[in-house]
């Protein structure tokens, strides 16, 4: 494992971030992703968001990072307020794997990530003085940096079947998972957010990303983690109470009411036509004629086209209420981008 001291300018981080949160919510352009979610957890803890999958977990994760816009409630990471100030919750915390944000790329080696993030946390996350220091000065910060990283997230690249010229897609699901955190490492975060965490683990290696994630909390860098099964020493944050839109919120009544076809009808559409001459008589009969289940005769079922019509909504409902929650955690992800 590669190791060396660490220069005292170059300490991992000065303080863990404190997060506060109070009624946090994220919508998406389908309903919202999460809502009403509130947390207290002080600098370097464990964090674990828990819930089931397509319950806003990820967003919850962006959303306390700064990667994405929260539309209800307010938070608060490291002192800076959000959504007010999301350019600076940005600037001091950093993302682990979240896949479709921070995918490793396959082709790549390690030694090429490590070398590429040193080299942008370089330019645009140092002081614009370092960028005129002398090339070796320069060389051998990155170099602390990257060794720091990988120490920190306990990834022996000796170890590795080509050590550092090992491709991305040769690596094991543990190692991979050591890799990202130490890429977001290498920027000094006050915060470190990792989605994901146990996902295709074995127990073992399930016990030894926990045990990563609890050494970097306790060298003082708080820990935001997407998990499945939390630790029993972590700050929980579930979601999973907060999978569903309120049925008192007025906007969302009206939705349902909408989509149900219940909703009172306007406009020149909503106008009936009147009978036709002659036809009087003959539009109720035909209307009472007994129909079967197929609609051709038979048994009547005692509904007429308008019954079958809202049960056939009601049904259709259903589906969509399964699907809306997990529609809108993905558009909200997709939005994230743009915030």
């Amino acid at each position: 494992m590669l190791r060396s001291p660490r220069p005292a300018e170059e300490a991992h981080s000065p303080s863990g971030a404190a997060v506060t949160a109070e009624g946090l919510g994220v919508r998406g352009p389908r309903g919202w992703a999460f809502r009403d979610i509130s947390v207290t957890a002080e600098p370097g803890a464990l964090i674990a968001i828990t819930g089931p999958s397509g319950s806003g977990r990820t967003c919850l994760l962006l959303a306390l990072t700064g990667r994405m816009r929260v539309a209800a409630g307010h938070a608060e990471v490291g002192g800076h307020r959000l959504p007010r100030q999301m350019t600076a919750v940005r600037r001091s915390t950093g993302l682990g794997p979240v896949p479709g944000v921070t995918d490793l790329e396959p082709a790549l080696t390690v030694a090429e990530h490590l070398r590429e993030r040193a080299l942008l946390t370089r330019r645009f996350g140092g002081s614009l003085r370092g960028l005129f220091r002398p090339r070796s000065a320069r060389a051998a910060e990155s170099r602390a940096r990257i060794e720091d990283a990988l120490h920190r997230a306990g990834l022996d690249v000796d170890a590795l079947p080509k050590g550092a010229r090992t491709a991305v897609r040769d690596l094991e699901r543990l190692e991979a998972l050591r890799l990202s955190v130490a890429l977001a490492l290498i920027g000094a975060p006050r915060l470190l957010a990792v989605d994901d965490t146990d996902l295709k683990l074995s127990p073992a290696d399930r016990a030894r990303a926990w045990s990563m994630l609890r050494g970097i909390a306790e060298g003082g860098t708080t820990v935001l983690a997407v998990c499945s099964e939390p630790p029993a020493d972590a700050v929980v944050l579930s979601t999973s109470s907060h999978d569903r839109p309120r049925t008192d919120d007025p906007a969302h009544a009206r939705e349902k009411r909408e989509e149900a076809g219940d909703a009172p009808a306007s406009g020149p559409a909503a106008q009936r036509p009147a009978p036709a001459a002659g036809a009087s008589e003959a539009a109720p009969e035909a209307a009472s004629a007994p129909r079967g289940a197929d609609g051709a005769g038979g048994q009547p079922d005692g509904r007429n086209d308008k019954q079958r019509d809202k049960q056939g909504n009601e049904q259709g409902n259903g589906r969509h209420d399964a699907r809306e929650h997990e529609g809108g955690a993905f558009d909200a992800i997709a939005e994230a981008g743009r915030a």
